[in-house]
C-alpha cells in the first residue's frame, strides 16, 4: 500500500507552471552557483547595493529559465522534454569543467570544442566526469522526460510569459547603475551562466564560420631570387610555455641537448592567443588580422618552394599543398619509428630534404608534445626523468608538483626532437639550413588554480602566452639583426622564413624579420 502511494505521488501530473518553476529553481541551484560566487567575490559595492544586485540576479535568472522552460514545453511537447534533458546533460558537463579546470564557457572555449578531435577529447574522460554527468545531468534529465505535465491553455502561457518579461525588465532598469560593472565583467559572467553560455556562444561561433570566406585572401605574387639550396624546418610546438625551458633560466636542466647546440639563438616571444587555432594562424600569417590571409605554407608553395606539412595536431588554417601528412600516413613508411609520439613526424627528414626536386624547401612540423590533460602520455617512457608524475590534470590538481613533473618531461622530449633536427640539418653540407621552433601558446599548471590554456587574453596569466622562440641556422646562412625588440611576436615567423627562402614579395615586412 505504501509503495502504491509513492508511485501515485511520482506519477501525479504537475501543472506546466509548477513544472517550469521547479526546473528553473533546479537549474539555478545545480548549475549556476559558480556564477553567483563570481558576483559575490568581484563586487565591491556597499552591502545594501550588493544584496539588491544579488537578489535581482536571482529573480532574473529564475524568471528567464522559467520562461524558457514554459515555452519549450508548451510549444514542443515531447521534443521539448528531450531538449531539456539534453540541456541538463550539457549543463552538467559544462559545470564539471568550470569547477575542475577553472574555465569559463566563452566563444573561445566553444571554438576549441568545435575544433577538438576525439583523440584529444578522450583525454578528459574519467570516472569522476561520468559520475558527475549522471548525477547532475542524466537523472534531472530523466525527470524532465518522464514527469506528467498538464499543459493548460495558451491564454495562461501569455499571462505568465508577459508577467515574467515585465518583472525582468523592471529589475534591469532598477539595476541601471550596475550596468557598467556588468559590462566590465561580461565575459566572465556570460561564461559562467548555464545554459546561456554555450547556447549563445555556439550560435556566435557557427555564425562566424558560416560567414568566413571559403578560401583565404591571396597575397601578392612573390618570386624566388636565387638558386641556392636552402631548407627551413619550422616546428610549431603545442602548449610549450617559456617558463619551463632551461634555456630561459628554468631551474631544471630539461634542455640538456639544446643548451649545448652551437649557433642556437634564443628569443623571448608572446603568442597572439591562448588556444591552438589563434596561435597557429598568427604564426603562419603576415600580420595580425581577423581575416584569413594566405598562410605561409600555401604562399611558399604557390611561389615555387617545395613544401611539406607533417602533423599529429589540428587547428591550422586550410593548407593547400601537395604534401600534407599526419602520423597515420607517415607510420607505414617508417615502421621502426614510434608512431605513438611526435617522433614519427621527424622520421626520414634527411632523405626527404635530399630527395627534393627543388632548391627551396619548407617543412612544417606541427606537434602535440606538451598538450594536456594527459602530459605523461606525450613522451616515451625513457624520457620520464622527473618523477612521480600525474597521469592527467585531475590527478595533478591534488598535487600540482606531479603535474609539473609530467609537463617537464614533455619539454625534455621536445629538447631531444629539436636537437636531432639541428644535427640532421648540420650534416647537410650542400644546403643552407635553418630550424625554427615556436609554440602556439603557453600553459597553466596549477598557478592560481588554473590548468591548461584557453583563457581569454585579457584575463590569461602570462604563462599562457609567454612562449619559446628558438632559431638555429647553418654557418653563414643569415645574420641576425642587432636591434630586435626584447619580446617578439609570432608574426616574425612569416617574414623571417620568406627571407631564409629568398622569396621576394610585396607581402614581406622587414620590420618583422629577425634577420638582416
Amino acid at each position: 500500500m505504501k509503495n502504491l502511494k509513492i508511485t501515485r505521488l511520482i506519477n501525479r501530473p504537475l501543472s506546466l507552471f509548477a513544472f517550469s518553476a521547479i526546473v528553473s529553481v533546479a537549474s539555478m541551484l545545480l548549475y549556476n552557483i559558480p556564477f553567483f560566487n563570481y558576483v559575490v567575490e568581484h563586487t565591491n559595492q556597499s552591502t545594501g547595493v550588493r544584496v539588491f544586485l544579488m537578489a535581482s540576479l536571482v529573480v532574473i535568472m529564475l524568471l528567464v529559465n522559467f520562461l524558457m522552460t514554459y515555452l519549450i514545453m508548451y510549444l514542443m511537447r515531447m521534443a521539448g522534454r528531450i531538449l531539456l534533458m539534453i540541456l541538463a546533460i550539457i549543463n552538467a558537463t559544462a559545470l564539471y569543467f568550470i569547477i575542475t579546470y577553472n574555465i569559463i564557457i566563452d566563444e573561445i572555449t566553444i571554438g576549441n570544442v568545435f575544433n577538438t578531435r576525439y583523440s584529444e577529447a578522450s583525454g578528459f574522460f574519467s570516472w569522476s566526469l561520468w559520475a558527475f554527468i549522471i548525477a547532475f545531468g542524466v537523472l534531472p534529465g530523466v525527470v524532465c522526460l518522464l514527469q506528467p505535465v498538464v499543459y493548460g491553455k495558451a491564454k495562461k502561457m501569455g499571462k505568465y510569459c508577459g508577467t515574467s518579461l515585465a518583472i525582468v525588465l523592471a529589475l534591469i532598469v532598477a539595476n541601471y547603475n550596475q550596468l557598467l560593472w556588468i559590462g566590465e565583467h561580461d565575459t566572465e559572467l556570460g561564461g559562467l551562466l548555464q545554459p546561456w553560455s554555450y547556447v549563445v556562444n555556439s550560435i556566435r561561433v557557427t555564425s562566424i564560420r558560416m560567414h568566413k570566406q571559403a578560401e583565404e585572401i591571396k597575397l601578392p605574387d612573390g618570386k624566388i631570387t636565387d638558386n641556392d639550396k636552402a631548407v627551413v624546418v619550422l616546428v610549431i610546438g603545442e602548449s610549450a610555455r617559456r617558463a619551463n625551458f632551461q634555456l630561459y633560466g628554468y631551474k631544471r636542466a630539461n634542455n640538456p641537448l639544446l643548451s649545448k647546440q652551437q649557433g642556437l639563438k634564443v628569443f623571448k616571444a608572446t603568442s597572439c592567443g591562448t588556444f591552438t587555432t589563434a596561435g597557429v594562424k598568427a604564426i603562419l600569417e603576415p600580420k595580425n588580422s581577423d581575416d584569413l590571409y594566405e598562410p605561409l605554407p600555401n604562399y611558399a608553395f604557390r611561389t615555387g618552394a617545395d613544401v611539406a606539412w607533417r602533423t599529429t595536431n589540428w587547428g591550422e588554417p586550410p593548407i593547400h599543398i601537395d604534401e600534407y601528412e599526419n602520423d597515420l600516413k607517415l607510420a607505414p613508411r617508417y615502421p621502426n619509428v614510434d608512431r605513438k609520439h611526435d617522433e614519427i613526424l621527424f622520421a626520414g627528414l634527411r632523405e626527404r630534404i635530399e630527395q627534393s626536386p627543388k632548391n627551396k624547401v619548407l617543412i612544417v612540423i606541427h606537434t602535440t608534445t606538451s598538450h594536456g590533460p594527459n602530459y605523461a602520455s606525450k613522451y616515451p617512457k625513457k624520457f620520464e626523468v622527473y618523477k612521480p608524475v600525474a597521469r592527467n590534470v585531475e590527478e595533478g590538481e591534488k598535487d600540482p608538483s606531479k603535474l609539473v613533473n609530467a609537463y617537464d618531461n614533455t619539454i625534455l622530449y621536445t629538447d631531444y626532437l629539436l636537437s636531432n633536427v639541428i644535427d640532421t640539418l648540420r650534416s647537410l653540407k650542400d644546403w643552407k639550413s635553418s630550424m625554427i621552433f615556436i609554440s602556439d601558446h603557453g600553459e597553466s599548471l596549477g598557478e592560481n588554480n588554473m590548468f591548461m590554456h584557453g583563457i581569454p587574453m585579457k584575463l590569461a596569466p602570462k604563462v599562457q602566452y609567454e612562449i619559446p622562440f628558438l632559431v638555429w641556422t647553418s654557418d653563414g646562412f643569415r645574420e641576425y639583426k642587432t636591434n630586435l625588440p626584447e619580446v617578439l611576436e609570432q608574426h616574425y615567423i612569416f617574414h623571417s622564413v620568406l627571407n631564409l627562402l629568398s622569396i621576394q614579395s610585396p607581402a614581406y615586412d622587414k620590420d618583422f624579420d629577425i634577420f638582416k
